[in-house]
């Protein structure tokens, strides 16, 4: 390689690495720290020992706690039925239990209300604007985070070592806890520690469905009465809930690895027949039942059959001052969520070249010219180069971790004062912000399977950095593209935590408008407010629908 072609690739992986920090430095970092820094101011610190942050803190972890131990007893027998065991319907079934995760959070809330509130068909449970609708909620939302992460690895189970138990006369409790439980706590320990963190920031569903507060509910309301201070309070240890979480987490993941095979799937047998009833019921009673109640209720008002939300949805509702309509609401809602897929394509895409490369742009030292010393090659992983791109990794996923409400909220304290003085174009940034780490996700792992010697192979036969890109990274990524927007653009559109708090009266987000919608009295806003959460969930289902078709059709692994 030339030394012309060696400071532009130099240049090249410079530019695709800083211009991205730097965004993630303005835009997420320095909200971040700004929130930080008023937590620690002396009057927010007055708050942290405070009684009522207490509580909240209690009533934040107690029904994370619920939601993920519900999630993990539900999920586990899941895991099994729908990876390990083969039966007709085997791949719907999955599917459905995929779609929840995909939903926004509103949608969510909404569809629950649907089913336990007046007229809904678990009424006579009497659950409506209770802790426990909010821990069903919690567990429809995350069910599938444990049966897809338990159930790839227990599908890739080796079945001889239960076997040889078995043969030995241990019954198939024993045999479950001592071999097969054994082998799956790494993957049951990461998948619980994830749903605690969604669980613990689970903005949307304790607003819709009501009945308790959380610490990041109580954000929003310190934030929207203008004590900041108690907000900022609140944030600090809402984040320190958070960092901990992670923490364990990254723990967890880095459990011993089992033997596996290529697949350990059998048929479904009489001994499965308690699992399989149990996962059929969370399917359709818990899962199918609140969508389908939402699609039902969307079509009802006054006890009667009609179209009557749809026609609605072209006026502001009742009890409102003025205000905007559903329609305008979506409008904006995909306006800002295809800037924000545009924004976080601009810095994931290039974060994902540079952070393919396996030790940055110079991957071995080169011996001075007339030596006759041999190339020496810097183990992976071990070079100074290899630690930063870590460690550049791991900034670039942060946001991942970060409450959407604590990004809101530092936005407001950060970035809507001087110098920038911004407004509602903060929505599709905040937006982009929380679903770019999605779009390394689904870029990364393609782009590391990529063989380096491909890239030297061109840049030896006279190709340009620019051609190599061009022609040996570019057709590759290409193929991980459509899910890395899919996962962009759905997220972005049910985005909930960060809009509440920057989207104006004028132009609110469908989200945001859902939930006042819910807060305004009269039957004819609930009614708006469900069929408006249909065409919501309808969008981002065809989003991700779409999505994993390309990804299919592009032999992109899951």
């Amino acid at each position: 390689m030339s030394r012309s072609h060696t400071r532009t690739r130099r240049l090249a992986f410079a530019l695709a690495i800083g211009l991205p920090l730097a965004a993630l430095v303005v835009f997420f970092a320095w909200p971040v720290a700004a929130m930080l820094a008023r937590g620690l101011g002396p009057e927010a610190l007055g708050l942290l020992g405070a009684e009522r942050t207490r509580r909240l803190l209690g009533t934040t972890v107690q029904l994370a706690a619920a939601g993920t131990i519900g999630s993990v007893l539900l999920g586990v027998p899941g895991a099994y039925v729908l990876y390990a065991c083969r039966f007709p319907g085997r791949r719907a079934l999955r599917a459905i239990a995929t779609i929840p995760f995909v939903l926004p959070t509103v949608v969510v809330g909404v569809a629950f209300r649907s089913l336990l509130g007046r007229d809904g068909a678990y009424s006579f449970l009497g659950l409506d604007q209770t802790t426990t609708a909010i821990v069903a909620a919690m567990v429809f939302f995350n069910f599938s985070v444990v049966v897809r992460t338990v159930g790839t690895m227990w599908a890739g189970l080796d079945p001889r070592t239960a076997d040889a138990a078995r043969m030995l006369g241990a019954g198939p409790v024993r045999v479950f806890r001592t071999v097969t439980l054994s082998a799956l706590r790494g993957a049951v320990a990461s998948s619980a520690c994830v749903v605690f963190l969604f669980c613990s920031t689970a903005y949307g569903i304790v607003v819709t469905l009501g009945g308790t507060s959380t610490l990041e509910s109580e954000i929003a309301v310190q934030t929207f009465q203008l004590n900041l201070n108690a907000a900022a309070a609140f944030s600090l240890v809402q984040f320190a809930l958070v960092a901990l979480t992670l923490t364990i987490s990254s723990r967890a993941s880095r459990a011993t690895a089992v033997a596996m095979r290529p697949s350990a799937e059998h048929r479904l047998r009489i001994s499965d027949l308690p699992s399989a009833a149990l996962t059929f019921a969370v399917v359709f009673g818990l899962i199918v039942a609140p969508m389908a109640s939402l699609a039902v209720r969307s079509f009802r008002q006054d006890g009667q059959w009609t179209l009557a939300n749809y026609r609605l949805l072209a006026t502001p509702g009742k009890g409102a001052a003025g205000g905007i309509t559903v329609v305008e609401a979506l409008e904006h809602s995909l306006r800002a969520a295809a800037i924000a897929t545009a924004i976080a394509l601009a810095i994931g895409v290039p974060l994902a070249f540079a952070l393919s490369q396996p030790t940055g742009p110079a991957r071995a030292r080169r011996p001075p010219e007339g030596t006759g010393a041999k190339r020496r090659r810097v183990p992976r992983g071990r070079s100074p180069e290899s630690a930063a791109l870590r460690a550049i990794e791991s900034f670039a996923m942060a946001p991942l971790g970060v409450s959407a409400v604590t990004v809101g909220f530092g936005f407001i304290i950060s970035l809507q004062g001087p110098p920038l003085y911004m407004g509602d174009e903060l929505i599709p940034i905040a937006q982009a912000i929380i679903a770019m780490p999605m779009v390394l996700r689904a870029l990364l792992p393609i782009m590391r399977a990529i063989d380096p010697r491909l890239r030297d192979a061109a840049a030896m036969l006279g190709a340009s950095p620019a051609r190599t890109l061009a022609t040996v990274d570019a057709p590759i990524m290409f193929r991980g593209l459509g899910l890395a927007v899919g996962f962009a653009f759905a997220m972005s559109l049910g985005e909930f935590g960060a809009s509440s708090f920057l989207a104006s009266d004028d132009n609110g987000t469908l989200p945001v408008l859902v939930s006042r919608l819910l807060a305004r009295p009269g039957g004819g806003n609930y009614g708006m407010a469900m069929a408006a959460s249909v065409i919501l969930g309808l969008a981002t289902a065809l989003v991700m629908t779409l999505s994993e078709h390309t990804r299919e059709r592009n032999h992109v692994p899951a």
